[in-house]
Parts: structure tokens; sequence; C-alpha cells
């Protein structure tokens, strides 16, 4: 998914403040933050959205909230 932004960042072709990558996500600081910690929580595999995410794996759902 080269026009996803998140596959993007995944990937390492856009920068991001990552502060935590393992095997399955990838967390980093949001560009515009809403709270004084504000952390987007992403799959490294592409999902359009977290409906589609929860539907076609839901542990791997379960994991990002953990995560």
């Amino acid at each position: 998914m080269s026009e996803c932004l998140f596959c993007s960042i995944v990937a390492g072709e856009i920068p991001a403040d990552i502060v935590h990558s393992d095997d399955s996500f990838v967390a980093f600081r949001d560009i515009n933050p809403q709270a004084p910690v504000h952390v987007l929580v992403i799959p490294r595999e592409h999902y359009a959205t977290a409906a589609h995410l929860a539907e076609a794996s839901p542990l791997l759902a379960g994991q990002m909230v953990q995560t």
C-alpha cells in the first residue's frame, strides 16, 4: 500500500518518533497531539480500518490494544 501514510511510516519511508516497535506493531507519537501523551499504535500489516482488523484477526486487534 504505497499510498498509505501509515504503511509508509512502518516501512521507514516517512520519519516518525517511534516509541515502540515489534514484529506486529509500531507505536509513534502523533505529529499533532490532542493530549499531553498522544501515541498511535498501528499494525505492521495494512488494514483499511480498525473494524477490518478486528474482523480479520480478533487476536491481533486485542494485542494492539494491549500494546
